[in-house]
């Protein structure tokens, strides 16, 4: 029986992938790097660091550490300033957010850096309901390894316990993924999936490994998890 959920940032809580790719865009023009949509939506699952690497050595050229945290930090602060005037939280998630905090413990797993997280999270109210986040700066593999979400897993059972709740199995937690890439690293880490088809079709989610696959993360009761997660 599912007793933490545990959700993706970017394309699950926040629409703004198409917003991360603009950032980009602008920022990598200053290295003569030009980055399609095929180009973005090929990194899903990228943690900032590694995405800048690849574009890099896409167009044939090498990168500092430092270079790469310049352009790191310069995307984050166009991204603030492009979503600052109204957060793209997607249609019915905060009240998705406030059922199910309800009756389930939340998580989030991003690749997304902490502080563009917890930016959206206090933004938005939402940073209360949620009892653990691990970012980029948690973990050394990008999704789809699996490392994030066993890490979320086992900070989230910790959470439980504290709290005076027994320990959870891995069919206890349920994920909530928008890439593909995402949902192979909830499989490989043993957890059940579900997609929501905000970036990609329902068919590439179902190929990935996704449990279910829904439209509308709203449209889903505490009740109806405990149902389809059995």
């Amino acid at each position: 029986m599912i007793k933490a959920i545990l959700m993706d940032f970017n394309g699950v809580i926040i629409n703004d992938e198409p917003l991360q790719m603009q950032a980009y865009q602008e920022i990598l023009k200053d290295d003569a790097i030009e980055l399609t949509e095929a180009d973005y939506y090929s990194c899903l699952g990228m943690d900032d660091r590694t995405f800048i690497e690849t574009a890099y050595l896409r167009a044939g050229k090498s990168i500092t550490a430092e270079r790469n945290k310049e352009i790191n930090d310069a995307k984050t602060a166009r991204w603030r300033e492009i979503i600052d005037e109204e957060i793209p939280i997607f249609a019915g998630v905060e009240n998705f957010v406030k059922k199910m905090e309800k009756e389930f413990a939340l998580g989030i797993v991003s690749m997304a850096r902490r502080e563009e997280i917890e930016y959206v999270l206090e933004k938005t109210g939402l940073m209360g309901s949620f009892s653990a986040i691990i970012s980029a700066e948690d973990v050394e593999n990008c999704k789809p390894n699996p490392e994030c979400y066993r890490k979320g897993f086992n900070v989230i059972d910790a959470f439980r316990t504290r709290s005076g709740s027994n320990p959870i199995v891995h069919g206890d937690c349920l994920v909530i993924e928008d890439s593909p890439q995402g949902i192979r690293a909830g499989v490989k880490a043993g957890l059940k999936t579900l997609g929501v088809t905000n970036t990609v079709s329902a068919k590439e989610l179902y190929e990935a490994g996704a449990d279910s696959v829904t439209k509308n993360l709203d449209d889903w009761m505490p009740d109806s998890v405990r149902r389809v997660f059995v």
